[in-house]
C-alpha cells in the first residue's frame, strides 16, 4: 500500500547523523532509533529525543514495533546520569523517558526509573515525562514511579482490545487501563497519558470507546497516529487514516474532556511532547 502524500517527510541528513553522534558518544539509546520514528530528522534536528532506558533489547513480541526483541542487556547504573547530562547538554526543558519492556526484572525497571526521574529532577526548571510499560500490573513497581513524581507519566494503550491477540499478544488492556487508573488514585496532580494507533482494522466505533475508556479512569492527555509498518516481519498497515478523521477524534476528545489531545497522522505519543506540558501549564 502506498503512502499518501500527507505522511512523507524529508530529512536533513547532516542534523540526523550530529544528533546520531552525540547519542552514540553519550552511550544513550532512544526509541526515535530504535523504533524507526518518522518523525526522527525534525526531532534530532530540533536537538530533542525521547531517551529509552533499559538498552535495546524487548521482553515482548508485539507485532507493530520494531525495537529488537530477545535477552535484554544488563541494567546501566550509570545510564540515569548521564541521561541527565545529555539533557543539559541539549538544553532542554522537558525531557521524556520511556523503555525497553523487562519482564525479566523483579520491578519491571521501576527502580531504574524512579533513579532517572530523581537525576532530572536536579535540573532547575525541567519537567519530567515518563513512557512506562505495564510492569505486569505489580502495584508496587507503580507506586515506585508515582513517587518519584515525574510531571507525566503516560502507558499506551497501543490499539484497541479486539486487536490486542494480534497486535500486542504479551499484553492485557484491562491491565493497562488499571496502571493509568492506580496512578491517579495514588497521586492526583501527575498528569496521565495514552496513545494509540490506527490504520490497523479498527473502526471509528472503536476508537471511540477506546477514548471514553481513558475518561473513565480520568486520564487527562491522548495521543492518536496512524500506525507505520517498520518492516515486512510487521503488520500491514490495514488503512492510511485521512488528516480529516484525525481532526474529528481530536475534536472528540476534547469533548469528552481530555486536558490535551493530539491527534494527526505523524503523530506518535512522545512527539512534541513539551507542547502537550506547555498548553497543560497555560
Amino acid at each position: 500500500m502506498q503512502k499518501p502524500e500527507w505522511l512523507k517527510v524529508k530529512v536533513n541528513q547532516y542534523q540526523l547523523e550530529e544528533m546520531a553522534n552525540f547519542l552514540k558518544d553519550s552511550k544513550l539509546y532512544t526509541v526515535c532509533q530504535s523504533a524507526h520514528c518518522p518523525n526522527i530528522g525534525e526531532c534530532f534536528g530540533r536537538r530533542t529525543a525521547t531517551f529509552m532506558i533499559m538498552g535495546n533489547i524487548c521482553t515482548r513480541n508485539c507485532r507493530f514495533c520494531a525495537v529488537d526483541k530477545g535477552k535484554p542487556l544488563p541494567v546501566d547504573e550509570e545510564e540515569p546520569r548521564r541521561i541527565a547530562e545529555a539533557a543539559r547538554k541539549l538544553n532542554l526543558r522537558h525531557v521524556v523517558v520511556t523503555c525497553v519492556t523487562r519482564d525479566d526484572l523483579e520491578d519491571g525497571g521501576a527502580s531504574h526509573f524512579a533513579k532517572t526521574i530523581s537525576e532530572l529532577k536536579k535540573i532547575p526548571g525541567l519537567t519530567v515525562e515518563v513512557l512506562v510499560s505495564d510492569f505486569q500490573g505489580k502495584e508496587e513497581s507503580i507506586k515506585t514511579v508515582v513517587m518519584a513524581k515525574p510531571e507525566i507519566i503516560n502507558h499506551n494503550l497501543e490499539t484497541v482490545p479486539r486487536l490486542y491477540p494480534e497486535v500486542r499478544p504479551m499484553a492485557n488492556y484491562e491491565r493497562s487501563l488499571y496502571l493509568l487508573k492506580r496512578v491517579k488514585e495514588l497521586d492526583p496532580s501527575i498528569y496521565t497519558k495514552s496513545g494509540i494507533m490506527v490504520g490497523l482494522g479498527e473502526t471509528d466505533e472503536e476508537v471511540i470507546k477506546v477514548m471514553e475508556d481513558l475518561r473513565k479512569v480520568d486520564c487527562d492527555m491522548m495521543t492518536i497516529g496512524q500506525y507505520l509498518r517498520p518492516s515486512k516481519k510487521h503488520l500491514e498497515v490495514k488503512e492510511f487514516i485521512t488528516p480529516e478523521q484525525f481532526e474529528k477524534y481530536e475534536k472528540i476528545g476534547y469533548e469528552m474532556g481530555f486536558k490535551y489531545v493530539a491527534s494527526g497522522p505523524l503523530v506518535r505519543s512522545s512527539y512534541n511532547a513539551e507542547k502537550g506540558i506547555n498548553y497543560l501549564k497555560n
